[in-house]
C-alpha cells in the first residue's frame, strides 16, 4: 500500500488530500525507485491516469491517483503488460467487475506447439517515446548513437526505454551529457553479459519449468547487480543514498 503525506492546514492542495507531481514522485519512489516524473506525465499520455489541473496548470493528483500509479507501475513490472491491457484491467475493477489478472506469453519461434514460457514486454512507439521524454528526434538520434536506448527490430522501444530517457534528461539537468554516460553504458552491458552467462544454460534447457527458472534467475542476478553497482557508487563517494 503506498502511503501519501498529509498536508496541513492552509495548504488548498494539501488539506484537500491532492499532492502535486513531485510529491507523488517521492511517494512512488519509496517502492518503485526508477520512476521518473517522465514516467509519470507518459502514463498519464496514455490515459492510465487523469489528475486534476490547477487554473495555471499545474498537475494535482488525488490519492486515489497515486494508488492506481502504484497498481500500473506494479503490473508492469511484475507481470510485464502492455499498458493497454493494465488500462482496460483497472477500468474493469474500478466498474467493480470480478477480472482476472491477464497474463501474457510469447511463443519459441518455429514451435508454435510449445506452451508460453514467460510473458512478453510491453512496447511503446518512438513518438510515444519522444513524447514522454519530452525531447526531438535529434536528441534521440544521438542517444540512439550512444547505445543509451535501443530501438526493437520493428523500430518501436521496450517500456525500460522511458525510464531511461528520463533518467538521462535528468542527469542533462546536471550538465552530465549522453556522451558522457557511454562508461555508464558498457558497464551495463559487461554485468548483463555476465548474467546471461550464468544463465544461458538453463535458457536453452529443453524442459519448459528450467525455462521459467532461468527468467527467475535472470531477475534476481539483475537485481543483485543493481544493488552492487549502487553499493560500489556510494563507497566510491563517500555517500549513502535514502
Amino acid at each position: 500500500m503506498l502511503r501519501t503525506p498529509s498536508g496541513g492546514a492552509g495548504n488548498g492542495a494539501a488539506a484537500s488530500g491532492l499532492m502535486s507531481i513531485g510529491a507523488v514522485l517521492n511517494v512512488l519512489r519509496e517502492e518503485f525507485p526508477e520512476v521518473t516524473i517522465s514516467k509519470i506525465r507518459f502514463l498519464e499520455s496514455e490515459g492510465l491516469i487523469e489528475p486534476q489541473r490547477t487554473p495555471s496548470g499545474y498537475r494535482k493528483f488525488s490519492p486515489e491517483d497515486v494508488e492506481r500509479l502504484g497498481h500500473v507501475l506494479r503490473m508492469q513490472r511484475d507481470h510485464y503488460l502492455p499498458l493497454k491491457v493494465i488500462r482496460e484491467h483497472l477500468d474493469a475493477v474500478e466498474r467493480g467487475e470480478a477480472v482476472q489478472l491477464p497474463s501474457l506469453g510469447r511463443q519459441r519461434d518455429g514451435e508454435p506447439g510449445d506452451e508460453a514460457e514467460g510473458p512478453t514486454a510491453a512496447r511503446i512507439g518512438r513518438a510515444e517515446l519522444l513524447a514522454a521524454a519530452g525531447i526531438g528526434e535529434q536528441e534521440l538520434d544521438e542517444w540512439e548513437s550512444y547505445g543509451l536506448i535501443t530501438p526493437l527490430p520493428d523500430g518501436g522501444y521496450d517500456a525500460e526505454a522511458v525510464t531511461v530517457a528520463g533518467i538521462v534528461v535528468e542527469l542533462g539537468r546536471f550538465g552530465i551529457e549522453p556522451r558522457h554516460l557511454r562508461a555508464v553504458k558498457a558497464a551495463a552491458d559487461r554485468e548483463a553479459g555476465l548474467v546471461d552467462q550464468v544463465v544461458a544454460p538453463l535458457r536453452l534447457h529443453r524442459n519448459p519449468q528450467t525455462r521459467a527458472h532461468a527468467e527467475a534467475r535472470t531477475k534476481e542476478l539483475a537485481g543483485l547487480a543493481v544493488k552492487l553497482h549502487a553499493a560500489l557508487v556510494q563507497s566510491a563517494l563517500g555517500v549513502r543514498l535514502p
